[in-house]
């Protein structure tokens, strides 16, 4: 069993893929918003990087590391992925603490001209294995607002229990066994089938909105 990482206070941590200045480096801020009725997003992690790199593909096996960040919320080993990517990955950034329906929290990272675009993801609580993600995004020349889905893993069964769902709503372990789809998808709500209420809980997309503005 997989240890799940604690929820901490809001607070910033950022890291570089590559160890010193940054030779004609960009900063900008990010801006995410839960848009969500019931939902809360755990940590998130982001990254600049070059259009080889991308978080997932939609229909296509969750790599083990973003398979952590969406059962159990934790960004350790997809952060490590990437910083161990230096050609390709430019910086890395995470977030901590719980942010709920309608709370926003800000953060800033640097990119360059070779390094133009961003990824960033969290978990959705309560849910099994889903995460609100933006995956590839080119960066913007000023400023943008992007609006992101929530996206299905597809490596743990969807079960809605709560005994498998960790988080203050549940308080569950993340990492059930049991069949899932195997490939990633568009997040479809909760169903309401086990523990979770469709009415607390469910959701369309999109799920949060995320501005990312040039600083300098």
């Amino acid at each position: 069993m997989k240890k799940l990482i604690t929820l901490l206070a809001a607070s910033l941590l950022i890291s570089s893929a590559a160890w010193g200045a940054h030779n004609g480096a960009r900063t900008y801020e990010v801006t995410v918003t839960n848009l969500s009725k019931g939902l809360n997003f755990t940590p998130f992690l982001a990254a600049t990087h070059n259009s080889s790199v991308v978080f997932f593909k939609l229909g296509q096996p969750a790599s083990d590391a973003l398979a952590d960040l969406a059962e159990g919320g934790d960004t350790g080993p997809l952060e490590m992925m990437l910083l161990d990517n230096p050609d390709n990955v430019f910086e890395t950034a995470t977030t901590s603490g719980l942010q709920g329906p309608g709370e926003t929290v800000s953060f800033m990272i640097e990119a360059d001209n070779s390094h133009n675009r961003i990824s960033l993801a969290g978990m959705l609580l309560p849910t099994n294995d889903t995460i609100v993600a933006i995956n590839s995004m080119r960066l913007p020349k000023s400023g943008k607002i992007y609006y992101a889905s929530a996206y299905d893993a597809g490596t743990e069964k969807n079960d809605e229990l709560c005994a498998n769902i960790p988080g203050p709503t549940c308080g569950g372990e993340p990492f059930s066994e049991g069949q899932a789809e195997g490939y990633v998808y568009i997040g479809n709500g909760i169903h309401g089938n086990a523990d979770l209420s469709t009415d607390k809980y469910d959701w369309r997309n999109p799920v949060a909105r995320v501005a990312i503005h040039l600083v300098k």
